[in-house]
């Protein structure tokens, strides 16, 4: 049996959004990709983390919205690969319709996307050494996903928080799947990270 990398985290967000960088090795994944035409930005506190870009293999953005996906080709002109799931196809274009032009916004284009179904994500992401899948948990867009690794770290983008969902059905049934398939500890797109019973609030007064 092949020896398992332990996986490490690192956030490298600005602009009140977090940014993850999972590791395995020299094998990363980023999660959620950076506002446009920041893409100085992120190299900085790539490197101020101690992140190689080269290294980082994918970029998966938990939905398309300008602050979670807006760096995206920028980030593939550097040879970042783009991890699409096949739900999230269709916003992408849209994505577009919510920038200016002072947004310095580049087009997403169909080159150096990987394009998968949530089915295949357990069998990409063992490839580059990160045992945990990628579901289908909307509840603030209809193509939102979340990354939830093994150890039950899930990375949720803007899901609302469980506590705040009474509301919204959609996001109380996605909580829902998150800890049928062992969801423990929230890695969110904005705030702290906390234990998945716990509310930001009573997170961040800790």
């Amino acid at each position: 049996m092949a020896k398992t990398t332990p996986v490490t985290i690192v956030n490298v967000g600005y602009r009140s959004t977090n940014y993850w960088v999972v590791s395995a090795g020299s094998s990363r994944l980023l999660v959620d990709i950076g506002w446009p035409g920041t893409l100085g930005t992120m190299k900085a506190n790539l490197k101020k983390m101690g992140v190689p870009l080269h290294e980082i293999r994918y970029a998966l953005a938990t939905h398309y919205h300008i602050d979670h996906a807006g760096l995206a080709e920028e980030l593939k002109r550097e040879g970042v690969s783009l991890l699409v799931l096949d739900v999230q196809s269709d916003a992408i274009p849209i994505m577009k319709t919510w920038t200016k032009p002072w947004d310095k916004y580049v087009d997403i284009t169909r080159d150096g996307n990987v394009t998968i179904s949530f089915d295949q994500s357990r069998q990409l992401l063992s490839q580059i050494g990160i045992a945990g899948e990628i579901l289908h948990t909307p509840g603030h867009s209809d193509h939102c996903v979340s990354l939830l690794l093994d150890d039950g770290t899930v990375f949720t983008g803007d899901l609302p928080p469980e506590a705040y969902a009474f509301d919204n059905p959609v996001a109380l049934a996605s909580w829902g799947l998150l800890r049928a398939h062992g969801a423990t500890r929230v890695y969110p797109a904005h705030g702290p990270i906390r234990a998945i019973d716990e509310t930001p609030d009573q997170r961040s007064s800790a």
